[in-house]
Parts: structure tokens; C-alpha cells; sequence
């Protein structure tokens, strides 16, 4: 067999996952933080997007009739004019040819320096390469609290177990 090499993704960062976002059965994120504390919000594999059969109709970055993620503009060192965001501020909506609506969240405190436009056009590369080309959002945490960024989120293979259970529990 042939190994690949690992991809930039898992050279140099850490994957995390936050189960259940918000209460929603099986509505898991996932955050790689990089090794100079920047994340990228992602969905995890067990998200109901990346099912079977799921096709992705619309996805917005218009949270409210005044916020849109994609009026963030970010400006030199400081990060001046980027939105800040709590763990349970959502990041778009995805709406799929089914009539189901996923929000997606930040699941982590911190500034919002960039949104995914790519996938606007393109929303089949958040289901094909959900933690490369197909992220949603990249969040910068405060730096005092990047240490503690991860508290309350699950290792990979913390994550593993938790998908285990719920195989478990549904055959």
C-alpha cells in the first residue's frame, strides 16, 4: 500500500471537534488550529452535509438584516474591522435541495478574519473537501486565550468514541 504524505492540513494542525453544535443531533464542527493559534472552521465527517444525498442549494454568509459575514473587512496588524465572535455566533447558513437549513457556528472566541467566498459559487467543495478548500471560516483567537481556546472541545479520537456511541446506539 501506498502512504500518502501527510497533507499541510495534518502536518501543522490540530484537528478538534465540537459534537451536537447548539443541541443538534450529529451537527459536529471541526476546528484545525494551526500552530500560530489561527483556526479554521469546519465541518466535521459525521455533519449531515456530508451524508448521502445531501445536495447544497444556497449558502449565506447574511447572519441578520445587518450583519454579513462577508462585509468583514480586515485592515493591517491589529485586525482592525473584524468581527468578533462568541462560540455560538454563527458563521452561514446552508440550505440543501431537501429543505433542510444547517447554521454553522464558530464554536470558538475570537476575531473573524476571513469567510470561504470560494464555496459560494462552488458549494460542492465544502462536501468534497470539507477540511481543505471547502472550510467555511477563519477565526483568529485572542492570544491570551488561545490556550484555553480548546477547553470544551474534543480530541480526535475523543471524537471517534463519541461517533462510536451513537453507531452503537442507533443499530
Amino acid at each position: 500500500a501506498v502512504t500518502m504524505a501527510p497533507s499541510v492540513t495534518e502536518r501543522y494542525f490540530t484537528r478538534w471537534y465540537k459534537p451536537d453544535v447548539k443541541g443538534n443531533p450529529c451537527e459536529d464542527h471541526c476546528i484545525l488550529q494551526h500552530s500560530n493559534r489561527i483556526c479554521v472552521i469546519t465541518l466535521a465527517e459525521a455533519h449531515p452535509l456530508l451524508q448521502n444525498g445531501k445536495t447544497i442549494k444556497s449558502i449565506n454568509y447574511q447572519i441578520s438584516a445587518n450583519c454579513s459575514r462577508l462585509q468583514n473587512k480586515v485592515s493591517g496588524k491589529s485586525k482592525r474591522g473584524a468581527q468578533f465572535l462568541t462560540e455560538l455566533a454563527p458563521l452561514c447558513r446552508i440550505s440543501c435541495s431537501d429543505g433542510d437549513e444547517y447554521t454553522i457556528y464558530s464554536c470558538i472566541r475570537g476575531r473573524l478574519m476571513e469567510v470561504n467566498e470560494s464555496i459560494l459559487d462552488n458549494p460542492s467543495i465544502l462536501q468534497d473537501k470539507p477540511s481543505t478548500e471547502g472550510y467555511i471560516a477563519v477565526v483568529l483567537p485572542k492570544f491570551e486565550e488561545s490556550k484555553g481556546i480548546t477547553q470544551g472541545l474534543l480530541t480526535q479520537k475523543e471524537y471517534q468514541e463519541v461517533l462510536l456511541k451513537r453507531f452503537n446506539s442507533t443499530a
